[in-house]
């Protein structure tokens, strides 16, 4: 059989940047090229639960008037505005409701307008994102439209290690106190509910806790930068789940349409995990009390917004009886050591698609690299002639086979001539040559064939590493998680990647070798919509390549002329 190793080669690269480009639809929440949509859960008793919570969900300009249960004469609440600043978040927690309506990320630059720092929730007309929690499960209980009163403490973190802010309501015989903690150095906020009956009755109440999010596409996303924004949660039993928007929005529909309860996707019961809004680089997750039933929930709030959140009972209360409640909210980057550290499988959020098991070690290495190096770009770099030396035996190789195919290429087209009106005979007498001359036609694949896995991992470590995002290097490499500003580096692949093809055995088929040397051209043009760390390393690869493909060349050369 006459087996043309190159074109195997590229058959190779462009199934594996398919494989690459189906994983980066995914993961930005894309259905899969190969994978049938999961089969689905009915949730009646979660979608019980959600339609019992406050239908106002953005309840930032609301009044008590529109509170379950307030009286339609009573005077409009006037609410303010409660900023809690520290070493690395700024909030602002609005007492109507004591929802989460802002918050800043105070180390972390804007990825649009770096001027500006990042902001994650936000109630504005171009953004909803918000972190509400109250209570359900009898009329007029307090929740995220009541107007609560701050009690008077520091709104600064100077000198000490936490601050507190406490915001108290009381409401249809209930009275809800909420505290947030912020800790120094920390992204987890710690949110605990002390709910009191002070009514003549008892009461059963249930804690919910939502995010709540518009379905609106990123700022700066577009079709080749596109980046994934949408619930996300965990189950120590179903695991990780990343959902989307539209899904939610279907669901909705079609419960109005068939008068049915929905039909979710993802787990709906509970006594662990967590509830995310997953963004690029950054996640918000709840993580309420462990060990307690919860109801897990998805919904549309309204036009273009949508929830996810849990709800918790917290049993019967008798008159004058109290329960308290503890969770946490993690907002910031998605560094896994400080997700880790957060809940079991808040680390997930940082999604390096089906390679998970390869890309996790490269990032580990990387990380102890930088940790002495100092510069992300450097870090790529060694870390691409670790990886070269860790394959030079394979990749030896390859090159020494394919070094032995271009000294026979004279004879190969005299077999060719010979035998061109004989494909049988054609076949045959090469495949007698390559054991006469001791040639594996397929050795110049494997090196490929090895490192594109390692490829494709290092392409989801650059792109789902916050502490890649806006990382520079040299010049003009200003964020190594971004596309090349000015394609420097795209077209010195290009330039590699021809050099490497010329060093190459020319394929027999003159159209054949026209389009080996369009390709490199062809596949250049998509690396300028790469991350310039990813175009970086393969450069970096290119150049050792032809290096060592130039010194074996003439290794086996100098014998043949001799």
């Amino acid at each position: 059989m006459d087996i043309n190793k190159r074109t195997i080669l590229w058959i190779v690269f462009a199934v594996s940047l398919v494989v690459l480009w189906n994983n980066w639809m995914v993961s930005n929440g894309k259905p899969s090229m190969f994978a049938p949509t999961p089969p689905a859960v009915t949730a009646k008793a979660a979608d019980a639960k959600k339609s019992d919570l406050p239908a106002a969900a953005g309840a930032v300009a609301a009044t008590a008037s529109a509170v379950p249960g307030a009286p339609e004469a009573a005077a409009p609440f006037k609410s303010e505005r409660v900023t809690i600043t520290t070493d690395v978040i700024r909030a602002d927690i609005d007492t109507l409701g004591g929802q989460i309506v802002r918050l800043e990320l105070l180390k972390f630059k804007d990825g649009i307008d770096t001027s500006k720092n990042q902001v994650l929730f936000e109630a504005s007309a171009k953004k909803t994102y918000l972190a509400q929690t109250g209570l359900v499960g009898a009329p007029g209980l307090p929740n995220h439209n009541t107007g609560f009163v701050a009690k008077p403490g520091a709104r600064m973190l100077n000198d000490g290690s936490q601050i507190q802010l406490v915001l108290e309501a009381e409401q249809g015989g209930v009275k809800l106190t909420k505290t947030f903690t912020f800790k120094r150095g920390d992204y987890v906020i710690d949110v605990q509910h002390d709910v009191s009956n002070v009514g003549a009755a008892p009461v059963k109440p249930e804690l919910y806790m939502q995010l709540v999010h518009d379905g609106n596409k990123p700022e700066g996303d577009s079709y080749f930068n596109s980046s994934y924004t949408g619930p996300t949660l965990y189950t120590e039993a179903d695991k990780y789940h990343k959902l989307k928007f539209e899904t939610v929005e279907k669901e909705a529909a079609e419960s109005v349409k068939t008068g049915k309860p929905v039909v979710m996707d993802h787990p709906t019961k509970a006594d662990n995990g967590w509830v995310a809004i997953s963004q690029h680089f950054f996640v918000s997750a709840l993580v309420p009390q462990d060990k307690l039933a919860r109801d897990i929930f998805t919904k549309k709030v309204d036009t273009n917004l949508y929830a996810i959140g849990t709800v918790q009972p917290l049993g019967t209360l008798a008159p004058g009886a109290s329960v308290s409640n503890h969770a946490k909210l993690y907002s910031g980057p998605q560094e896994s050591k400080l997700l880790e550290k957060v809940t079991p499988g808040l680390d997930l959020v940082k999604d390096y698609g089906f390679l998970t098991i390869i890309a996790k070690p490269i990032f580990w290495v990387m990380e102890q690299l930088h940790a002495v190096l100092g510069n992300w770009g450097w870090t790529i770099i060694v870390f691409t002639i670790l990886i070269k030396l860790a394959f030079f035996p394979l990749s030896a190789a390859g090159y020494r086979s394919m070094a032995k195919v271009k000294l026979v290429t004279p004879k190969m087209q005299a077999i060719r001539e010979r035998h061109k009106g004989d494909p049988a005979k054609m076949n045959q007498a090469t495949m007698e040559l390559y054991k006469t001359e001791k040639i594996n036609p397929l050795g110049g694949c494997l090196p490929i064939l090895v490192q594109m896995p390692v490829f494709i991992a290092l392409y989801w470590v650059l792109q789902a590493s916050v502490e890649i995002r806006g990382a520079p290097w040299i010049g003009w490499i200003t964020n190594l998680a971004a596309p090349d500003p000015w394609f420097i580096l795209p077209v010195l692949y290009a330039i590699s990647m021809y050099i490497t093809t010329k060093l190459n055995p020319a394929p027999a088929d003159p159209m054949q070798a026209k389009m080996m040397l369009f390709m490199p051209l062809a596949f250049s043009v998509m690396f300028f919509f790469f991350p310039s760390g990813l175009v970086l390393y393969w450069v970096v690869n290119n150049v050792l390549s032809i290096g060592q493909q130039y010194v074996i060349s003439k290794k086996y050369a100098a014998p043949a002329a001799a």
